[in-house]
């Protein structure tokens, strides 16, 4: 029998999932992305690009589409699409995991700012200009334009449009994973001296983190949003393993 199931996708973890299990018979995997990246990397699966239109829509894709089993490998704040992943599970009792890489956390030298939101993050950076490298989504950085008076770097996958309304502004167009001695010899060149960051996890991101800790350099640190309570896995082998136990009879997973 084939299992058809559907990974919510957008990370790295996500695709490395979707290539491990698109290898099994016994599944029919499909990678779902959102659509906000412009130019996303090559998943090696079969994928759809775009948005279900809420948790009820979503639910009526995985009738239509006969899914067998969801897959929620979003990126941390993507909670909205989490909250819906979960909605439509328990509207059409289609099983769901969820992968959930484990967050950051401080180690001696890190001088972290931890706030709750990017709105929070723009009056940490307080009212004397100071040089912030915004290591965020494209769709965060608006909220700076609150504080014109620093001077800022900004860097996604892609382009700002429109850029926002600050006399100080750069930008650089680049995908991770980045080396620290890049990171490090970025945050000299352009003489940062604070990093605004998600706690996104992973390594494919800490460099920065990393590099600000070796330069002595501040962190605003936006924590992460809460997220829906289902069966999740930190690391792609362990969720592999959640989904291989959940293809296994009745009678072998003791049910």
């Amino acid at each position: 029998m084939t299992h058809r199931t559907l990974i919510l996708g957008g990370t790295t973890e996500a695709r490395q999932l979707a290539g491990k299990l698109v290898a099994r018979t016994d599944l029919a995997v499909t990678l779902s992305l959102a659509g906000r990246t412009g130019n996303p990397a090559a998943q090696g699966v079969p994928t759809r690009v775009g948005g279900f239109g809420g948790a009820d829509g979503l639910a009526a894709y995985l009738h239509e589409a006969h899914v067998d089993l969801l897959i929620d490998a979003t990126h941390p704040y993507a909670a909205q699409i989490s909250a819906n992943a979960a909605e439509a599970s328990r509207k059409t009792g289609v099983p769901i995991f969820a992968l959930r890489r484990s967050g950051w956390e401080p180690v001696d030298g890190d001088r972290w700012v931890s706030v709750d939101t990017v709105a929070e993050a723009v009056k940490a950076l307080g009212p004397a200009p100071r040089r912030a490298f915004l290591a965020l989504g494209r769709q965060e950085v608006a909220a700076f334009e609150a504080a014109p008076q620093h001077h800022y770097l900004i860097r996604s996958v892609d382009p700002v449009e429109p850029k926002l309304a600050v006399p100080n502004a750069t930008y650089l167009l680049a995908r991770g994973p980045f080396r620290e001695a890049d990171e490090h010899a970025l945050l000299q060149e352009h003489r940062i001296d604070v990093v605004v960051s998600k706690n996104s996890g992973g390594e494919a991101t800490y460099a920065k983190i990393a590099a600000a800790r070796a330069l002595g350099i501040e962190v605003v640190m936006i924590r992460r949003p809460v997220l829906p309570n289902v069966a999740s896995a930190e690391t792609v082998e362990s969720l592999a393993a959640m989904v291989d136990h959940f293809l296994k009879p009745a009678a072998e997973r003791g049910v």
